[in-house]
């Protein structure tokens, strides 16, 4: 699988069935060679047109539960790997 196969999916959370948007990165570990979690935008409304509000979801490759043709399945309980502009800016610091 190509990952320009991974952003055409859309990325489902099987806990309350909301999708939660399109893979835009993938995080690797080089020295095991393996995908440690995907990376999903998160987008708002803003007059009426989509935006993207600065934030990802980070989801660990052990929270996903199926790759189908068409979508991820994933489990969050919450979203709790949110990650702001604002600790990008820290990083930074």
């Amino acid at each position: 699988m190509k990952i320009s196969d991974f952003q055409t999916k859309d990325v489902i959370n099987i806990v309350d069935g909301k999708k939660l948007g399109h893979i835009s990165d993938l995080e690797l570990d080089l020295r095991q060679g393996r995908i440690d979690s995907i990376v999903v935008p998160q987008f708002t409304k803003v007059f009426g047109l989509f935006g993207s509000s600065g934030t990802e979801i980070v989801i660990p490759w052990r929270n996903i539960v199926k790759i189908g043709a068409d979508v991820v399945l994933v489990r969050m309980d919450e979203t709790k790997a949110l990650r702001a502009e604002e600790d990008d800016l820290h990083v930074r610091a």
